[in-house]
């Protein structure tokens, strides 16, 4: 009767009987990878996944004294994936891992105490699994094998295929990596990544609350800072959930690909690793922060960071705007970011409103901390909204998946942070001053990394004088020679046939043999991405190695085009030893095309 009203009585009876039996059970059959109950794990015994990739089992760290319960990579030993109990060590190789007769996993050390706990409640036919993906699943042996507890739900520093980050909207669960304390030692450390899903989801790198580096916003393809996940595409898929109940981050691997983990290193350093079965090693196909723009905010509010710029001046102010504190900006305290020279003209709408926007290309968005978001509208309706929006600072398309401008809509109307180029980058539309729209004009086809030689624009500029002199002159000697009552032959006059057009002395290319000869405008195969254009190496049907300048679509304006003729008018009449000739031009649809021969850059 007395134990009756004791009730905590009979859960410390409980783990005491449940110790005496761990002395008498069997332990798990070893190469085993499930754990059934009355059966355990003491130090030495594993449960491994049944293809072999996966093990659980008993670890020291570095430090003998402490043991741990993990799961590692089977050809990788020190690849340690995930820890039970990385805040309550063993202190001795006595432990053992028991499925309780409530259905929970515990973990007992040498005393019968329970270090660590599943905290769950099942059935008795509750079963342990070490799954093929990495997963430690804990079942109620029902038909449908429904899952009590995994491990999956609490990650440590480690994000394998199939796991995610990031938040139940519903319940509130949140899932994020923790490093650990040190290289030795599995307690949570300081650092955790996660995936936040204020404005636009985006991965996070925090310092205990400090924000140090962020991915910049899922774009439909891939996060708008990391465009190196384009080129292991082939490798992985991922996945970015943003619904009403969640908001997830997580990838699988596609068939055939090596081991891979995500791993969140003590020093707070986020690497994606693949094993390389041949050298037997682990090889970094992406790492962050990966340089001086990676950490957050480095330039403040309207700060541009360009980590390829001199070390004395990664930093610049966007268009149309100057240092706030200049004495600070030159004593390279960057940390209060720029201000705006002169004040908008945002009007009473559209229809009154001299701004406009400047492009800033190749760029990470801007943090979207509070940020508006509208993924119905088109990427016109977007610029509308924002010149109309007299709060609107930029804006820029929210998807990417369809091609060309995009689709959906981001308006930023609080300071743009973290604003940094990177290889690939998006264009990002900064509302400015009609002043700052009437500056010089960028030409849309830069031609200097075509011609391969730096004095190359100077040639162009000097020809084409010489061309203007030339044609001014015989205009009017041919006046003089009218005057005098002479007769004008060669040449060409008011009466005379118009002379073939640039366009129509090109010869053209179709569409076809042109992503051919690029390998589908492939990156391996990009020499050079600047403002307006993007320049590839290209080897036609008959080996020919060519220069193929292709115009952005999201520039493909009135004005673009206009550019995009006068660069064949011009390129069509000038020849130089080092000038590289214009051989063909395509016009298809939303592909404007420029092919030109090949010259090796000479320095």
């Amino acid at each position: 009767m007395w134990l009756k009203n004791q009730p905590h009585l009979h859960s410390l009876l409980g783990i005491l009987v449940l110790f005496i039996l761990v002395s008498t059970a069997s332990a798990a059959n070893r190469g085993s990878d499930i754990l059934d109950k009355g059966r355990n794990i003491t130090d030495g015994d594993t449960l491994v996944s049944a293809d072999g990739s996966f093990t659980l089992g008993f670890f020291p760290p570095g430090v003998l004294a402490k043991r741990y319960l993990g799961i590692w990579f089977s050809v990788s030993e020190d690849a340690i994936c995930w820890v039970a109990n990385r805040d309550r060590p063993l202190t001795d190789a006595r432990g053992a891992l028991v499925i309780s007769d409530t259905g929970s996993l515990f973990l007992l050390d040498s005393f019968g105490q329970v270090v660590w706990s599943s905290n769950t409640t099942g059935a008795a036919s509750t079963t342990l699994q070490l799954h093929n993906s990495g997963n430690l699943v804990l079942s109620d042996g029902s038909a449908n094998g429904a899952a009590i507890w995994q491990s999956f739900d609490h990650p440590s520093n480690t994000l394998l295929p199939s796991m995610k980050i990031g938040k139940n909207l519903w319940t509130r669960e949140e899932w994020y990596l923790t490093s650990w304390a040190s290289a030795n030692d599995p307690a949570t450390g300081k650092f955790r990544y996660i995936t936040n899903g204020e404005g636009v989801p985006q991965n996070i790198l925090l310092d205990g609350d400090k924000m140090i580096y962020r991915s910049g916003p899922w774009n439909g393809l891939r996060f708008s800072g990391v465009t190196e996940m384009t080129s292991y595409s082939d490798k992985f898929a991922y996945r970015l959930t943003s619904s009403s109940s969640e908001v997830t981050y997580s990838y699988v691997s596609k068939a055939e690909a090596s081991f891979s983990r995500l791993l969140l290193t003590d020093d707070g350093v986020y690497q994606r690793l693949v094993w390389d079965p041949t050298s037997r090693l682990w090889k970094i196909f992406f790492q962050a922060p990966r340089d001086i723009c990676d950490h957050y905010g480095r330039c403040g509010a309207f700060g541009l960071c360009n980590a390829n710029a001199p070390s004395t001046s990664f930093c610049s102010c966007v268009q149309g705007f100057s240092p706030t504190s200049p004495v600070q900006w030159k004593m390279r305290d960057t940390s209060n970011g720029c201000r705006r020279k002169m004040v908008l003209d945002c009007g009473n709408g559209m229809s009154s409103t001299t701004d406009g926007f400047v492009v800033i290309d190749g760029v990470k968005l801007p943090n979207t901390h509070n940020v508006s978001v509208n993924a119905s509208i088109t990427f016109e309706e977007c610029r509308a909204r924002c010149l109309a929006n007299c709060s609107c600072l930029a804006y820029a398309p929210l998807d990417l998946k369809g091609g060309g401008a995009g689709t959906g809509c981001i308006i930023w109307t609080e300071d743009l942070m973290d604003l940094r180029y990177v290889d690939g980058g998006q264009i990002l539309y900064l509302r400015s001053t009609k002043s700052e729209l009437d500056g010089p004009s960028v030409s849309m086809f830069p031609t200097g990394i075509v011609i391969g030689v730096s004095v190359a624009l100077i040639i162009i500029l000097v020809l084409l004088a010489f061309w203007v002199i030339i044609t001014r002159r015989r205009h009017r000697m041919q006046r003089v020679l009218v005057h005098n009552g002479l007769r004008v032959t060669g040449g060409s006059d008011s009466h005379s046939p118009n002379p073939a057009s640039p366009m129509t002395s090109v010869p053209t290319i179709d569409l076809h043999t042109i992503i051919e000869a690029t390998g589908s405008f492939s990156d391996a195969n990009k020499v050079v991405e600047e403002g307006f254009s993007v320049v590839y190496k290209g080897q036609l049907p008959g080996g020919t190695v060519v220069a193929v300048k292709r115009l952005k679509q999201s520039l493909l304006t009135d004005k673009g085009r206009q550019h995009f003729s006068r660069e064949v008018e011009v390129m069509s009449t000038l020849t130089h030893v080092n000038l590289a000739k214009l051989l063909y031009y395509c016009r298809e649809g939303d592909e404007w095309i420029l092919v030109y021969e090949w010259m090796e850059k000479k320095v």
